[in-house]
């Protein structure tokens, strides 16, 4: 059976809009079978078939179709979850929303005003003595300085309804198995189309793609339908289906921790914390329970509760509607009267990344979830996957086209699964710090779980599972009474001395964190599709940089290889309007484009010139931001019409320093105005040179493009 990996002759069938058949010639491969299939008998034949509707499903299903590729979603589950679950999305990531079709400004509206969900609050119960509270949000997050947006707070199950909305903007429809019929429906009858109870249960490597099995229910029938397809995503969740049929391991630490997670609405506790006490996340240490709600809409009284239990002793089915009320009314301090419990559900904490993204001859890439499981300490796990994403999108897109080799794919590991690895280090970090403040009250989670070995290990072969409950459950209380007011009092030495070291945690930044800026924005790619810098000074920096950016957490701007594009508000020239936008803008969202910046230097301008003679040569979409000093104007910005002629596809901008930092875009880059930096669809730095250390400027572009989109170089 051929690997596509060193080449091969891909071939688009029905992926979409302007596709160019040239392409395939200039490329030099012998054409074979359709990269949507040719050998799975009567299976329709798809591009590619995504696996998983959650958020990063849907984020690549957009994405996709934005860029003219058809695809097929397979959603094992009848309906969309209800369930909170993530929500907190970080600047990255609200970034690249603002390209879906407004989505960005979406969830800004529909979220909950910032000053409901900006602190942590530490606390006794609800109603009780508040411990401590740490505000996450600084002035420059309101000033939009690193970035052009804010993060926001916004449950994922509200995400997933907006993405549907922005999917059926772009032609993408969700199907039950009754409007299918039955396991026969052909190719065109499932592209962009979400099939919602679907399960993939069985994948086949075929000479030309992968045949997928999803099994259905038909009228209370199971049935499996088979699909045939170039490519298949997994982004399936952590428990993926498609990770466990690829037979793909995932390394890291796993069963933190389990814990039992409680939806329930009341909305007179929403009114009383919205006036009292606002905070997203609510860490509750009192004699009777503990446990950590988060407040999804404090106006709306939606919330979610986290409850850690330990079987076998403690069981997900001890934990009825009732038994949750009961927790609640404890952790709050009085009794709402308009408590209901919605949902109830177990799950596990792990740290893991998958041993690899991309198997079966690279026809099959993991997604995230399905790629990386982290404790939800800094809520990494969906924005990691929106962004892992963005950043196959393109790739796949000018896969599909024809112009990029197959091995292109293999990028997506390189770049995505070392920042997977690091979140998850991060996630980690951060998890731990979470655990440091129940510790110092007395309440050390190590202990905790050490008891819980014990009578797993030594009573467990003795005594019955119910008086294992009843032990475990004694010992547990006894440890609670350490978070007694009489204990955990200023009026008590050891109490007093706890509170001091809480409060030390807490001012020092010690303690759980919402934002990392520097790892949200300042994380770089050292190598794939993109052109490296000298190596061994790149890795000694990066080093660190990594370092640095633990400790500190500041967001620093860089123009390094790999780097997302600073962000500097800039404004139109030669154009009668007055607005600004983002340097992160001069991206197309609608298509997969290159930026290359310069400033209007003769020299600049000639290598600009060159680039956009070779990126035609490639047929990729590009264009030319000049980069003008500012209070730049009049008779001296008309130079780049001749300059770069015959081209047009240029844009003339001028800087908005802000007042505070007062730096040019060069000088916030720390290259010098010299420097030319070619920027991929991704938003992220792809090669950046000077225009004295190029010779050959067409031989060196050329190389340049090949490498990004790995190419052969002739």
């Amino acid at each position: 059976m051929p690997s596509i990996a060193g080449g091969g002759g891909w071939r688009l069938l029905s992926a979409g809009r302007g596709v160019t058949w040239l392409r395939l010639r200039r490329l030099q491969r012998p054409p074979l079978s359709s990269l949507a299939g040719g050998s799975g008998g009567d299976a329709p034949h798809l591009p590619v078939v995504i696996v998983g509707a959650g958020p990063v499903g849907l984020a690549l299903s957009f994405l996709l179709a934005k860029f003219g590729i058809k695809c097929t979603v397979l959603e094992r589950s009848m309906e969309f979850t209800r369930h909170p679950r993530a929500h907190f999305i970080n600047n990255r990531t609200m970034e690249i929303f603002r390209k879906f079709d407004g989505l960005a400004g979406d969830i800004e509206r529909a979220q909950p005003p910032v000053d409901l969900w900006r602190k942590f609050v530490y606390c006794t119960s609800l109603s009780g003595t508040i411990l401590g509270s740490v505000d996450h949000m600084k002035q420059e997050d309101f000033d939009k300085v690193i970035s052009p947006i804010s993060v926001a707070h916004f449950s994922q199950y509200k995400l997933v309804d907006l993405l549907l909305k922005k999917l059926d903007g772009v032609g993408f429809q969700t199907c039950f198995p009754d409007e299918l019929g039955g396991s026969s429906a052909q190719d065109l009858l499932l592209e962009n189309k979400i099939l919602m109870g679907h399960e993939c249960s069985s994948i086949e490597l075929t000479d030309d793609g992968i045949l997928v099995g999803a099994s259905f229910n038909n009228g209370g029938r199971m049935q499996e339908r088979k699909l045939h397809c170039g490519l298949l995503l997994g982004a399936d969740g952590a428990r993926s289906k498609v990770r466990e049929l690829a037979g793909i391991p995932m390394k890291g630490e796993r069963d933190l921790q389990k814990l039992v997670s409680v939806h329930f609405v009341s909305r007179d506790l929403g009114k009383y914390l919205s006036s009292e006490r606002p905070g997203m996340l609510f860490f509750i240490f009192n004699p009777d329970a503990i446990g950590v709600l988060v407040a999804h809409d404090l106006e709306h009284g939606e919330f979610v509760l986290q409850v850690p239990f330990y079987p076998p002793q403690q069981m997900f089915e001890d934990f009825s509607a009732k038994v949750c009320e009961q927790i609640i009314v404890k952790l709050v301090g009085w009794e709402p009267a308009d408590i209901q419990v919605l949902d109830i559900k177990p799950w596990a904490m792990h740290a893991e990344v998958a041993e690899k993204y991309v198997g079966c001859d690279n026809r099959l890439i993991l997604v995230g979830d399905a790629a990386h499981r982290f404790p939800p300490a800094g809520g990494f796990g969906m924005n990691t996957g929106v962004q892992d994403a963005h950043n196959l999108a393109w790739k796949l897109c000018l896969l599909l086209n024809g112009i990029a080799n197959p091995s292109i794919i293999q990028t997506y590991e390189s770049e995505r699964r070392p920042v997977a690895i690091f979140n998850t280090e991060l996630s980690l970090e951060n998890f731990k710090a979470a655990m440091s403040i129940p510790a110092t009250l007395g309440l050390d989670p190590t202990i905790a779980n050490s008891v819980h070995r014990v009578i797993n290990s030594g009573l467990g072969s003795i005594i019955p599972r119910n008086l294992q409950k009843v032990v475990l459950e004694g010992l547990f209380s006894i440890g609670r009474t350490q978070v007694s007011d009489y204990i955990l009092s200023e009026n008590n030495p050891l109490g007093s001395l706890r509170l001091a070291r809480l409060r030390n945690i807490l001012d020092e930044g010690k303690s759980l964190q919402l934002q990392f800026p520097a790892e949200d924005l300042g994380f770089r790619y050292e190598k794939g599709a993109l052109v490296a810098e000298d190596c061994a000074k790149t890795t000694h920096q990066t080093e660190e940089l990594k370092h640095s950016k633990r400790s500190s957490g500041e967001y620093i701007p860089s123009a390094k290889v790999g780097s997302r594009l600073p962000h500097m508000l800039v404004r139109p020239l030669h154009t009668s309007s007055e607005g600004v936008f983002s340097t992160l803008d001069l991206l197309s969202g609608d298509k997969p484009e290159f930026v290359i910046i310069i400033a209007p230097l003769k020299e600049s301008y000639k290598l600009a010139q060159d680039m956009l003679r070779i990126t035609d040569e490639f047929e990729l979409s590009a264009k030319v931001c000049v980069m003008w000093p500012q209070g730049s104007g009049g008779e001296e910005v008309k130079g780049s019409i001749s300059e770069l002629a015959p081209w047009t596809n240029y844009v003339d901008v001028e800087e908005i320093p802000r007042a505070t930092v007062n730096s040019s875009w060069w000088e916030i880059c720390q290259v010098s105005n010299r420097s030319v930096i070619l920027v991929r669809p991704d938003e992220h730095i792809a090669w950046r040179t000077e225009t004295d250390m190029v010779r050959d400027a067409c031989s060196e572009v050329r190389r340049v493009f090949s490498q990004i989109l790995s190419r052969p170089q002739v």
